[in-house]
C-alpha cells in the first residue's frame, strides 16, 4: 500500500505514508486471520497462509515498480530497500502518535503474551480470551510494523535479530522483553546505518543491505541451533 501511494500518488504529503501502511497491512492481516481461520486460529496456518499472501502482495509490488514513472519508482525502491537516509523531524512527527498509543497497549498486553505462549489450551484454562487478545495483539504489531516501515522502509531481519538477541538479555517475559527489544531494534538500525555510511564512503549503503548482510547468516545460525 506504501508502494502504491509513493507510486501512483507521488504528491500525497508524508504524514499519510503511515496511514496507508497501516490501512495496507491491517488488511493484509484481517485477510490472513480469516483464511487461516478454522474452528480456532493456528500459528502454522497464519504463518503459511502469510507467507503466501506475502508472495501475492510482493508481486503486485513489482508490477507497480515496473510500469510506474521513473522518479517515483527510483523512491520507491529506495523506500523498498530500506534507508533513514534523509529522514528527519518532518518524517517524525508523523511516527509518533503511533508509538504513543500502541507501545503503551503492548506492554499492557505483555502478561496476556506469556500466557499465549503457554499454549492455547493451557492459556484458555487459565481464562484468558485468546482470539480476542490475539487479535488485539494482532492490532498492536500491524500499527507499529506498519508506521515504523513507512517511516523507514523495509528494513529487513530487524524483527527477527531483536527480539532474540533481547531475549538472551532479559529472558523470556514480555514485560520487559518488548522495550529491550525495541531498543535492541533502534540500535541495530542506528549501528547499521553508520556502518553503510562509512564502509564505501563517499558511497552509502542502505542500512537495510547492511541488516541483510547480517541478518540472513544469524537467521541460518537460528536454524542450526534450533534443529
Amino acid at each position: 500500500m506504501a508502494v502504491a501511494f509513493i507510486v501512483l500518488l507521488p504528491g500525497i504529503p508524508v504524514g499519510l505514508l503511515p496511514v496507508a501502511a497501516f490501512l495496507g497491512g491491517l488488511g493484509a492481516a484481517i485477510a490472513i486471520y480469516l483464511l487461516a481461520w478454522n474452528q480456532g486460529s493456528s500459528l502454522v496456518r497464519l504463518i503459511l497462509v502469510g507467507i503466501g499472501l506475502t508472495a501475492l502482495t510482493g508481486s503486485l509490488t513489482s508490477l507497480m515498480i515496473t510500469f510506474g514513472e521513473i522518479n517515483a519508482v527510483s523512491q520507491a525502491l529506495i523506500w523498498l530497500t530500506g534507508s533513514v537516509y534523509g529522514r528527519s523531524w518532518e518524517h517524525l512527527w508523523p511516527l509518533l502518535p503511533w508509538l504513543v498509543v500502541f507501545i503503551p497497549l503492548s506492554l499492557v498486553l505483555a502478561r496476556e503474551l506469556d500466557t499465549l505462549n503457554l499454549g492455547d489450551n493451557l492459556a484458555q484454562g487459565l481464562g484468558s480470551r485468546i482470539e480476542w487478545t490475539r487479535s488485539l495483539l494482532l492490532l498492536c504489531t500491524v500499527a507499529l510494523a506498519g508506521a515504523s516501515v513507512a517511516t523507514a522502509g523495509t528494513i529487513g531481519f530487524v524483527g527477527l535479530m531483536a527480539p532474540h538477541l533481547a531475549r538472551q538479555l532479559v529472558g523470556p517475559s514480555h514485560a520487559g522483553l518488548i522495550p529491550t527489544a525495541a531498543l535492541t531494534g533502534a540500535c541495530i538500525v542506528e549501528l547499521a546505518d553508520l556502518t553503510g555510511r562509512l564502509l564505501f564512503a563517499p558511497i552509502e549503503l542502505p542500512c537495510g543491505v547492511i541488516t541483510a548482510i547480517i541478518g540472513a547468516p544469524y537467521f541460518l545460525w537460528l536454524l542450526h541451533r534450533n534443529s
